[in-house]
């Protein structure tokens, strides 16, 4: 017990290099049956464990790799062009309920946070103008903190993975590896109701990132049949309850989560596996979000929902504006792409840093998680209503059609504090819901509307805001606390340039926000059509093109993407698409060498050996071999087939349906199907601690043959470590085979089985070290 508990502490630590060099831990790909399952020495291991929602679990791999079975193969021979073309039929039908209902839960989103912010804004400028400072502070950081409350407590007590944007563990789970906990119904009701919470109180971020989350649990729960314990077991609905097929639903629910440039968001940056099919169903799923979206915005036209309705899809629309500009313009063009790659790489080292502190807070315990947000909450309430105090009063420009001041709803001219035709501009960017701000700051042909001064304290308080918010215990997302920080820096390059450009501050700012957007996260193509969408204007599309290269150039010179690092502080076995360029000195024989031997078995296997390897090992795979074939062609000697490899999940399926033989014989094809359906094997539940087995079903036989994946992927032990893990993330692999260069008699064909665990670079230089000195090289 003293060493599972040493275990569990050490873990919970951040998995850098130096960590994986001390710490010992079990692998659930690699132990042998003959050595303790907690501690292996010298051996090509890894932590199976990671912080998923600040939480440690247990993690594994996907089967995406299609098992060509005996019943596979009879399944597949033996449907009709009529069920063939019912399968196409709802996997469309389910592309457009994820889209249908993504939608409308966006919409409900969005209505209930521009009420609730919206009216708590009207109440605190009621307020105001009555004099009523104290009073209207109170409110305000009183209703901030009841809404933090409500989101933080359901994250902590209820679903820990609700917690921040999500995107991190998807694209994990896109990539192959199995995120516990991540697509429940409780996660997606507290994603819910926790990102209304958190938006309304006015905290640094954004519901973009939650939307991405919320549209993959809504694909997960559809594609197996609703939640785990009341799963619908409809025939058809069964044939999507599968790795695979799972994997193109939640890649549908991620782009329609981010409807404006979905799908190119879900190629570039979520899914890691890609066809020209799915490409049409995100598009079709992210179709019908949009005319969701559109719809409800007409019905709740001129104050049908509240104060929902009056924005759109295009949430910062300029394109009521000329833009000019000539050659010497694209020397701020540059300028505003190299600091938006150095403050976007700064801004990911900094939050690196926050994040690792908060993970020693949240380790203390659930009142400790509480507490952060709601200082958070507390800070940045006092922050948004207390430092417009600081700002001067702006007389209002009576030459301008617009009503100011503006009390209330939006606009770029709050009164605040000031007397009658004079505004706050501070104010105008700070107490107001973050869509606002954006809109007030991205707001055109208002070069002498904010005061440098007030520019620079917004700056300022949301860079602060953008670190200290994002990681505590509330549904966040991160594309609008970037958008807030580079609009910031964007229109005070405008001020500074303006005697010397033709670009307008407004422009000017939404190319900060997209150069730090690129700086931080490395996104280009998909960014580039959301700025084209989000700002309604096609002759922006240029200069934001050479911005987003620029910025992500220099971003990649200085540290890996904001999602990268996250990924990595998690622990989760995320596969890169390039490998280390040391690995190409390194073979897969060598790394298959410092792994166990080979736990295999026989094409007709005793129940015992059976039993025996499931109990003392946490391997998902096992290689099955016939010994003493004699082959069809070649010297008539014996040797040893590999007939393919079979998965714990298949052996947990015939121990439990008691699928055995009183003799060692081979079985028929009726036998199988009668016993099992390609369906069942799909699907991935079952542990070995819930089977039993008595003493004389441990002396009978199981014929693994019709249940033997017979195609599994195999590799020469001479190939290089960077071609294997390529091909391994392509081809989207659980198991590699390694086979011998040379076949020689009484030789095994299977010398080891890669992972993805085995393949992570950090995981290869615990054992060879001397490859990390090559590597600083």
């Amino acid at each position: 017990m003293g060493e599972e508990s040493s275990l569990l502490k050490e873990s919970t630590s951040i998995n850098d290099t130096n960590m994986v060099e001390e710490v010992e831990e079990r692998d659930p790909e690699s132990n042998p049956l003959n050595e303790p399952l907690l501690k292996r020495n010298r051996t090509l291991s890894s932590n199976p464990l990671a912080l998923v929602g600040a939480k440690v679990s247990y993690i594994e791999s996907l089967d995406y790799e299609i098992n060509e079975n005996d019943l596979f193969k009879q399944d597949w021979r033996s449907r009709s062009r009529t069920q063939v073309l019912q399968y196409i039929f709802w996997k469309w039908t389910l592309a457009f309920l994820v889209g249908l209902l993504t939608g409308v839960i966006a919409t409900l989103i969005n209505l209930a946070v521009e009420n609730i912010a919206g009216y708590k804004f009207l109440a605190v400028v009621n307020f105001i103008q009555k004099e009523r400072y104290l009073r209207g502070f109170l409110y305000f950081t009183g209703i901030n903190f009841l809404l933090t409350f409500v989101a933080s407590i359901l994250c902590v007590c209820f679903a820990p993975t609700a917690a921040g944007p999500g995107i991190p563990e998807i694209k994990a789970y896109l990539n192959g590896v199995d995120t516990p906990n991540m697509y429940g119904a409780t996660t997606l009701f507290v994603k819910i109701i926790g990102s209304i919470g958190a938006v309304s109180a006015g905290l640094d971020l954004g519901k973009e990132g939650p939307l991405v989350h919320i549209g993959s649990c809504i694909a997960s729960l559809l594609g197996q049949g609703g939640p785990d314990n009341y799963r619908i077991k409809w025939r058809w609905l069964r044939y999507f309850n599968n790795d695979r097929d799972r994997r193109d639903l939640i890649t549908c629910g991620a782009s329609s989560g981010a409807p404006v440039g979905g799908v190119l968001f879900a190629l570039e940056e979520v899914a890691t596996w890609w066809r020209s099919a799915l490409l049409w169903r995100t598009f079709f799923s992210t179709a019908v979000v949009v005319v969701v979206l559109r719809a409800s915005i007409e019905l709740c036209h001129k104050g049908k929902c509240g104060l929902f309705g009056e924005g759109g899809l295009i949430m910062y629309d300029v394109s009521d504006v000329t833009v000019r500009y000539n050659v010497m313009d694209i020397i701020p063009v540059v300028i505003i792409g190299v600091l938006g790659g150095v403050l976007g790489s700064l801004y990911n080292y900094l939050l690196h840093k926050v994040l690792r502190v908060y993970n020693l807070i949240n380790q203390k315990g659930k009142m400790y998680k509480l507490l952060l947000s709601l200082s958070v909450a507390i800070f940045t309430s006092a922050c948004q209503y207390g430092l417009p105090f600081l700002a001067k009063c702006t007389p209002c420009d009576p030459s301008l059609s617009d009503v100011c001041p503006t009390n209330g709803r939006s606009g770029n001219f709050k009164q605040f504090n000031c007397p009658k035709g004079y505004y706050n501009d501070l104010a105008t960017l700070l107490l107001t819901t973050n869509d606002d701000a954006v809109r007030n700051i991205f707001s055109t042909n208002t070069p002498l509307e904010y005061q440098p001064s007030s520019i620079i304290i917004f700056f300022a308080l949301y860079c602060i805001l953008g670190l200290i918010t994002f990681g505590i215990a509330v549904p966040s997302g991160l594309f609008l606390p970037i958008i807030l920080m580079g609009s910031g820096y964007g229109r005070l390059l405008g001020i500074l340039m303006g005697p010397h450009t033709n670009i307008d501050q407004g422009l000017f700012a939404v190319l900060g926000a997209a150069s730090l957007m690129a700086g931080s996260m490395r996104m280009t193509v998909s960014l580039c059509v959301i700025f084209l969408e989000l700002t309604n204007n096609l002759l922006l599309l240029p200069i934001t093109m050479i911005v987003l290269l620029i910025a992500k150039t220099v971003g990649d010179s200085f540290n890996p993407s904001i999602y990268e690092i996250i990924l990595h502080l998690k622990g989760l076995p995320f596969m890169d698409a390039n490998p280390e360029p040391w690995m190409r000195n390194l073979t897969v024989g060598e790394l298959v060498d410092v792994k166990p031997a080979v736990v295999s078995f026989k094409g007709v296997e005793k129940v015992a050996n059976i039993v025996n390897a499931l109990k003392n090992t946490t391997h998902n795979g096992f290689p099955v071999m016939d010994c003493g074939l004699v082959p069809t062609t070649g010297v008539a000697n014996e040797a040893t087939e590999l007939h393919g490899i079979i998965l714990r999940a298949h052996l947990i399926q015939v121990l439990k349906k008691k699928w055995f033989l009183k003799e060692r014989r081979r079985t028929e094809e009726w036998e199988v199907r009668e016993k099992f359906t390609w369906v069942e094997l799909a699907e991935r539940e079952g542990n070995i601690e819930d089977v039993a087995v008595t003493k004389e079903e441990m002396e009978m036989f199981v014929d693994l043959h019709p249940l033997t994946n017979t195609t599994p992927f195999t590799v020469l032990e001479s190939m290089s470590v960077a071609k294997a893990m390529v091909l391994f993330r392509q081809v989207g692999l659980r198991h590699m085979l390694v086979v011998p260069k040379y076949q020689a008699s009484g030789v095994s064909p299977v010398i080891g089985i890669l992972t993805r665990q085995d393949l992570l670079a950090y995981n290869i230089l615990t054992v060879f070290p001397h490859l990390a000195k090559s590597k600083r090289k």
